[in-house]
């Protein structure tokens, strides 16, 4: 399936997340995979959303947890929490999730633009919100959320990725 053109279409496929009580969705194309949640070595310093970094055949991933960026209440580790891996813009992320739910497609118009808050909170990196039946996901750009602000400095330190010898 063709994705050019996917956020002023409104069409393609996503995977859709939740976090805490909302369901999320993320373009598929960007999904490398999904792992069970495991422990991350904890960098110093770091921000609380960066949990750490995990070995992911050699390479070290940078791992956000997308309930601590996203202001949520707090949610225990269940069975559920997974680590999506993600390819943004040849950078390799994990983000926690508390579970994976679908595939979803979605048709041209189904995604509405979101309203706007930019006065109250960071909305760039929400495309819109698409009602899919019973549910309502928040349509994430995964790119400009990883790639905006302080998530930024990521790029930049994993430019060279470090591989474990």
């Amino acid at each position: 399936m063709q994705m050019q053109g996917m956020e002023a279409e409104g069409g393609g496929e996503y995977l859709t997340f939740v976090l805490g009580s909302e369901e999320y969705a993320v373009d598929i194309l960007k999904v490398q995979e999904i792992r069970g949640y495991e422990q991350v070595t904890k960098l110093a310093n770091s921000p609380p959303y960066i949990k750490g970094v995990m070995n992911l055949r050699g390479n070290m991933v940078p791992v956000i947890d997308l309930r601590i960026k996203f202001n949520l209440e707090k949610v225990e580790y269940s069975a559920f929490t997974v680590t999506m891996i993600l390819n943004v813009g040849g950078l390799t992320v994990g983000v926690v999730v508390d579970q994976v739910s679908d595939v979803i497609a979605l048709a041209p118009g189904q995604i509405r633009p979101a309203p706007d808050f930019s006065a109250t909170f960071d909305t760039r990196y929400i495309i819109g919100l698409a009602d899919a039946g019973e549910r309502m996901l928040i349509v994430v750009d995964i790119d400009r959320l990883l790639n905006s602000g302080e998530l930024g400095l990521l790029a930049s330190q994993q430019a060279e990725p470090f591989a474990v010898q």
